[in-house]
């Protein structure tokens, strides 16, 4: 290995100086740089033992990261994207209130109920590319619904 270049572990910490990754994230990020897979993962291992790197703890900045934007469904599909066992993510996600989620999220978008079928289909595709589930999609838009017809 030249002089110039960063070990293996300096790349490693580089990276998580910066933000949480994934445990799969961060082998991708090291693959290239390391001579052999075991490397990487004797690596990675002690990055575990040591603290420097936590699946969990990815799961809570993730969540925390992009809860407000997206609903528990993709924010699981992604976390299994980037390696992230059931148990942690359903840990993550405990606290994510989809309800109040999607209702904000409507509420920042469109700001008034459906006026017609049309509109009303592009809701609730809009709210369903966001991850949230026909339930909570149709609890907003009925809430929507009767806030209106409230006033």
């Amino acid at each position: 290995m030249a002089g110039t270049e960063k070990s293996l572990k300096a790349r490693a910490v580089d990276l998580l100086s910066r933000r949480e990754y994934s445990r799969l994230e961060l082998k991708r990020r090291l693959a290239p740089f390391a001579d052999s897979e075991a490397e990487v993962d004797a690596l990675l291992e002690q990055l575990a033992a040591d603290h420097w790197q936590s699946d969990s703890r990815f799961a809570e900045a993730f969540a925390n990261s992009r809860g407000q934007r997206y609903g528990s469904r993709r924010l699981a599909q992604e976390m299994r994207e980037r390696g992230i066992d059931r148990d942690t993510i359903q840990t993550a996600l405990a606290q994510q209130d989809d309800l109040a989620t999607a209702r904000a999220i409507w509420q920042r978008k469109f700001g008034r109920p459906p006026a017609d079928q049309q509109e009303r289909l592009k809701q609730i595709r809009f709210l369903a590319s966001r991850g949230f589930g026909m339930d909570i999609i149709q609890r907003v838009l009925r809430g929507a619904s009767r806030d209106i017809d409230d006033e």
